[in-house]
């Protein structure tokens, strides 16, 4: 068995939920990546940022991104994979959510990233077709 653990990315970086909109835009081209979690000041994670949530959530709307707080695009409960799940688990949660990253949790703690490719990487190749399939909209 091959757990989330075994195959997320673990240098996570959070936005946190009273930074803006362009200190995350800032924090995404940095790292150079299309989303980031979106933590709480109790450290806990409130939800995923895209640069597409940005843009259309944001900017289209007429919205201010110097002004516009990250946690204000956190809504429901954050879509997730526990650590220690199964790889299967998270392609199920993946496809049931159509998600193409899941943060990797601990407890209540924030540990990794999983992304599509990630799990493309792990799959047996039969998989991989489904995989893209599943979560592509």
């Amino acid at each position: 068995m091959t757990t989330a653990r075994e195959i997320m990315t673990n240098d996570v970086r959070c936005v946190q939920e009273d930074q803006s909109l362009a200190e995350a835009a800032r924090l995404l081209r940095d790292l150079n990546v299309g989303a980031v979690p979106i933590c709480g000041n109790d450290n806990r994670l409130k939800g995923m940022v895209t640069d597409r949530d940005i843009v259309v959530k944001c900017v289209a709307e007429g919205g201010d991104p110097q002004q516009a707080k990250a946690g204000e695009l956190a809504t429901g409960k954050p879509v997730t994979v526990g650590a220690d799940d199964d790889i299967s688990v998270a392609l199920r949660t993946m496809a049931d959510h159509k998600v193409r990253r899941l943060p990797v949790i601990d407890g209540h703690d924030l540990v990794g990233i999983i992304s599509q490719a990630d799990l493309a990487r792990n799959l047996p190749e039969e998989n991989i077709g489904d995989l893209v399939e599943a979560v592509s909209y």
